[in-house]
């Protein structure tokens, strides 16, 4: 530990032989985003073992290389703690679970500099977070859409976040979600494999791209509606967006999606009588293993009051 500067040792897998060096330490450092270590490689803060900086975020990894990474403290944060209420559904000293409701932004960016989950979480935390995730979201693990709904889990120290953040990367996490989608499905169950990536059309929507992450989504029916489905979609993977566009490819869009979705004239009543604004997506399981404790947890929530009603709408 140089002071300002924590050292990790990462040792490139057999597996990442050949990739790229930021995709390859993004592999062995879960915990550090493929961007943020693509910066600190052209910064000159990644070394071989015999100290020569590799500064060309696009070299060739060798599998089984040992490589130290010097990753700069966090700077003191200086997002404001506001006193935004939180639904806790569990809380110890590591970790904490949140029922986020719809339209809370998980982290502070542009746009939307406060009044974010952040703000909240640095509020009843008294600041005790992890600070791996950064200045502008500190303790966040993964994050939900600000228009979608449920449960989320944010680490209290970095230990915390590095034992939850390498279940995240296994893809160990039980993470089951919700959704109203257009259409009666004929099929009881399926699973749409498809890999997911920024759109070449459209920065701004995720799309199934041959060359983007692998993204695996399993589904399910639980209830035949009026023209639409009420299904249960278990996550293999976490992509960006990854329920809204693998469900909309498979024809079946989230009723209510202002990107991803089509609304039929039956349905724009619905949604408009009812002042529903948001994709009808909810966060309604998340378990895993406590990082520090070991200790399966598991949480479930029920779909929040503006779900419910549309459920129960089109239930008839």
């Amino acid at each position: 530990m140089v002071s300002g500067v924590s050292i990790i040792e990462a040792q490139v897998s057999a597996a990442a032989n050949g990739w790229r060096l930021d995709r390859a330490l993004a592999d062995a450092v879960p915990t550090l985003s493929r961007e943020r270590l693509k910066a600190l490689i052209s910064s000159g803060a990644v070394s071989d073992r015999s100290g020569a900086l590799l500064r060309d975020p696009a070299k060739k990894a060798v599998g089984g290389e040992m490589l130290s990474v010097a990753v700069p403290d966090p700077t003191p944060a200086h997002n404001e703690a506001q006193d935004i209420p939180l639904v806790v559904a569990f809380e110890d000293e590591h970790l904490i679970v949140i029922d986020k409701p719809a339209g809370l932004v998980v982290h502070p960016a542009a746009g939307n500099l406060d009044g974010t989950l952040v703000n909240a979480l640095l509020n009843h935390c008294g600041g005790s977070l992890s600070g791996i995730g950064g200045v502008a979201r500190p303790g966040i693990v993964h994050r939900i859409d600000k228009d979608t709904s449920g449960l989320m889990v944010a680490a209290k120290t970095d230990r915390a976040h590095v034992g939850l953040a390498k279940q995240f990367a296994d893809h160990s996490i039980d993470r089951r979600y919700k959704a109203i989608v257009l259409g009666r499905m004929t099929t009881k169950a399926g699973t749409v494999d498809a890999p997911l990536a920024r759109s070449p059309q459209n920065r701004k929507k995720i799309a199934i791209v041959q060359t983007g992450k692998r993204a695996v989504t399993h589904w399910s029916q639980l209830s035949q509606l009026s023209d639409a489905t009420l299904v249960q979609c278990k996550l293999e993977t976490g992509r960006t967006h990854q329920v809204r566009v693998h469900m909309a490819s498979i024809g079946h869009p989230l009723l209510g999606d202002p990107v991803y979705g089509r609304t039929k004239q039956v349905h724009r009543k619905v949604l408009e009588t009812l002042n529903f604004r948001r994709q009808a997506l909810h966060a309604a399981v998340l378990g895993f293993i406590h990082p520090i404790t070991r200790n399966a947890l598991s949480f479930e929530s029920e779909m929040p009051a503006d779900m419910q009603e549309l459920f129960d709408t089109l239930n008839h």
